[in-house]
């Protein structure tokens, strides 16, 4: 199941105000990963999912590696990433290298949220690159972001574009991803998007 999308942007004043106009729900909520560099808002896109609107955070200081999630070096709003939720984490990734892929190891992330309230997460590490392969991800007891996020909106449909859709679905069978691949010059999520202002696309 898709757990959330994630569209970077440099600003992420801007960035909510882009997607809103578009959509016609502004993101709320989120809150800071400290120690990344990055912050965020968010819009449910169902009852456990949701985007995330993530850009670079001007209130931190230079994080001392890269900023997560595909933000680094962004330099206008698109969809970077994205996450399949999983209950057992370390289970869903024994799967993925038994099929021929590795996500990386899984390590704990966290983020304050808008109440000052500390959220946790386990994740695969390559949640650090995001791309068109998804990262896994478990919430364990934490309440689900999308529950707290403005509603509205649903997810129709998601389809990765790249250069080479035989390697990417051979990935994202190993992580029992079931989204349609196209060949495209060059890589991109596209996601179908319905609310308010009727179905429009977001990549």
């Amino acid at each position: 199941m898709i757990d959330h999308l994630i569209y970077a942007h440099p600003d992420l004043d801007l960035g909510v105000a882009e997607v809103g106009s578009r959509f016609g729900i502004v993101a709320a909520g989120g809150g800071r990963h400290l120690g990344r560099g990055t912050h965020n808002r968010l819009l449910a896109l169902g009852p456990r999912t949701y985007l995330e609107i993530i850009a670079p955070d001007p209130g931190q200081p230079e994080p001392p590696g890269p900023r997560p999630y595909g933000v680094e070096g962004i330099s206008r709003g698109t969809l970077v990433g994205w996450a399949l939720a999983v209950e057992d984490i370390d289970s869903a990734r024994a799967d993925a290298l038994a099929r021929g892929f590795d996500p990386g190891q899984v390590v704990d992330g966290h983020r304050e949220d808008s109440s000052g309230r500390l959220l946790r997460w386990r994740a695969t590490a390559n949640a650090q690159v995001a791309g068109v392969i998804p990262f896994l991800i478990s919430w364990g007891s934490t309440p689900h972001p999308a529950a707290d996020a403005p509603q509205g909106l649903r997810l129709k449909a998601l389809r990765v574009e790249c250069p080479e859709p035989t390697k990417v679905s051979g990935a994202l069978a190993a992580m029992g991803a079931e989204v349609q691949v196209l060949h495209a010059p060059s890589p991109a999520l596209v996601a179908l998007i319905d609310g308010p202002t009727g179905e429009r696309e977001l990549r």
